[in-house]
């Protein structure tokens, strides 16, 4: 916003003066926020920092101990340089002591060779100042009028990057906390350059928050402000300023666009820069040193890109809030009418109601109940983790739906598994596999998903997903098995799960093993069911059961016979075996 040192010097009321800089060239791109022109020695008192004095040195003190302190008192101050009128108390040039006190400060010390009035100086760095504030709020009012409208219309991240990189013309990252590139506008830089080895990069920035939220590492250059609502950051968004790389890039382009300022010579005519800088000489006794006081670079990137950085951020935060909140009361209507369906609370014209309102249709269309549940089950169900992991793998399948250009109700269907009614366009099977497909990039086998047969009618849906849920619930049970479990793929376990609250299978179980169990209930330490399942589960051969179960041969098989005698069969007998063995897995069925 404000002018440099070397700015001022090149505008057109200094040159006339012929100016020369003495000292402190190190100091030239401090801004100038102000000009004061002063003739008494304590005006260091009356100021605040960011100030060009003027001088003709009148009111100076004649001894150097005074020039010196007068040099210095500014220096703490943090005034932006010193300009000296010679001819009135300086006729030559101005002391040495004065130089040499303003070299050390790194402070810059101009010298005016010619009469120039002041009134000329102030009145031009003043309306570079003003025109320079009008053409901020100008900007800043541009930003703010920019991302509302983005945040009206939804914009997506990757627009809202882009809008941010077109209006500061410097190059945008979008990232997550585990700092991977979610959006990215290069701002006409080579992509490549700026995402290559991105995440040790990213690392490397260091962005301490100077105020509020934005923080600027000058080693890297990166302007920096954190993404996030509600008190949960969710991400970063980057903004690198300068585009070039170094704040010395930046301040060469800065000075060729209003004129270099390195030509201090008369109007229209090229000169070089004098500089007279003696060696600063040895601080006297409870004098500060100001050594190096100009050396750190002044330049930090504008208000009006820090303004910029955080209101994209706000409009990315705002984004995700909306599309969440969003997000959760479709899901909860989506909710609403799979409950109906599954319950019948709900007429089936009410529902396709509905649907079609929330923009799905589900007449005349091939309708498919879907099952989706992680295979991992060791978070506690009802849990604030198990609820969290319950959501996204909702917002998974959403996404799966949407990306395969397909439409769904979808939808917790209850503490471990989101249930989905497909409206399938023609053959199912092929929507099926790129449900399943889009569902499964990058989670390799991490979930289970499920598949009711297809049905053609909205009174038929509840078949559906009920067939759906008691697949996915058998096929818990196989570790391996297709992308899409469908009825033909459960087996034997999987059959007697989905019949495990059948009367008859419970009666069968009892009829088949209940003695053998009461003698074990009996007999704890002496338990025999465990000799009869590794004698079914070795194709009933003794030797190797017996191998399998660690028991010499006689002993096994004296265990055998007293298993025939308390169950009245031979286990010689195939049909017979074979109904202990279904006995067994049905009794693992409704074990879990």
């Amino acid at each position: 916003m404000f002018p440099t040192v070397r700015e001022v010097i090149a505008l057109d009321p200094v040159r006339v003066g012929a100016p020369r800089l003495v000292a402190g060239e190190s100091g030239l791109d401090r801004p100038v926020r102000w000009v004061h022109s002063a003739e008494v020695p304590d005006i260091a008192t009356l100021l605040r920092g960011g100030e060009l004095v003027l001088t003709t040195g009148i009111g100076l003190p004649a001894d150097d101990a005074g020039v010196r302190a007068f040099v210095n008192d500014l220096a703490e101050v943090g005034v932006a340089g010193l300009v000296v009128e010679l001819g009135r108390r300086y006729t030559a040039s101005v002391p040495r002591v004065m130089a040499a006190a303003a070299q050390k400060a790194g402070m810059p010390l101009i010298e005016l060779r010619r009469p120039t009035p002041f009134v000329r100086i102030t009145e031009a760095v003043h309306s570079l100042i003003v025109d320079a504030q009008l053409a901020e709020l100008r900007a800043t009012e541009e930003i703010h009028q920019r991302f509302t409208e983005l945040s009206v219309e939804g914009a997506e991240p990757a627009e809202v990057v882009h809008q941010a990189a077109q209006l500061a013309g410097c190059p945008v990252v979008l990232e997550n906390l585990a700092r991977q590139v979610l959006a990215y506008d290069a701002a006409g830089d080579r992509a490549e350059l700026l995402l290559d080895g991105w995440e040790q990069h990213s690392r490397r920035v260091k962005a301490q928050p100077a105020t509020g939220r934005s923080g600027y590492d000058p080693d890297t250059g990166w302007l920096v402000t954190p993404v996030g609502a509600r008190g949960q950051d969710w991400g970063r968004l980057l903004l690198r300023w300068p585009a070039s790389g170094t704040a010395q890039d930046f301040t060469a382009a800065r000075g060729a666009a209003l004129g270099d300022p390195g030509d201090l010579g008369e109007p229209g005519r090229a000169a070089t820069v004098e500089t007279a800088a003696p060696e600063p000489p040895v601080p006297a006794p409870g004098e500060p040193d100001l050594a190096g006081a100009g050396d750190e670079h002044p330049l930090t990137p504008p208000t009006r890109l820090v303004i910029l950085l955080e209101r994209a951020a706000s409009t990315l935060a705002l984004g995700r809030l909306i599309r969440r909140d969003a997000e959760g009361l479709e899901r909860q209507l989506h909710g609403t009418l799979l409950s109906a369906l599954l319950d019948h609370s709900l007429p089936v014209s009410e529902v396709a109601l509905r649907a079609a309102a929330l923009g799905i249709q589900l007449e005349r269309r091939r309708l498919v109940g879907v099952v989706v549940r992680h295979r991992d089950e060791s978070l506690a169900a009802g849990t604030e983790a198990a609820q969290a992991a319950l959501r996204d793998l909702a917002d998974a399948v959403s996404q799966a739906v949407r990306e395969t250009k397909q439409t769904a109700l979808v939808s917790a269907v209850d503490d471990r598994a989101v249930g989905a009614l497909l409206a399938v366009r023609g053959d199912e099977e092929p929507a099926l596999e790129s449900f399943a497909a889009a569902l499964r990039r990058g989670r390799a086998d991490t979930l289970l998903i499920a598949a009711g047969s297809g049905v053609d009618s909205l009174r038929e849906a509840r078949r559906s997903l009920v067939e759906a849920r008691q697949v996915a619930e058998a096929a818990r049970h196989d570790p391996a098995g297709p992308a899409v479990h469908r009825l033909p793929n459960v087996g034997l376990a999987g059959l007697l799960h989905l019949l495990r609250d059948e009367p008859r299978l419970q009666t069968f179980v009892e009829r088949q093993l209940g003695a053998l169990l009461a003698y074990d209930a009996e007999h704890p330490r002496d338990a025999l069911l465990p000799t009869l399942r590794v004698f079914l589960e070795q194709g009933r051969n003794k030797a190797a059961a017996a191998a399998a179960a660690h028991l010499s041969r006689p002993a096994f098989y004296e265990r055998l016979a007293r298993i025939e005698r308390i169950l009245g069969v031979d286990l010689d007998s195939v049909q017979a075996c074979l109904s202990l063995h279904v006995a067994l897995l049905a009794r693992d069925a409704l074990r879990n």
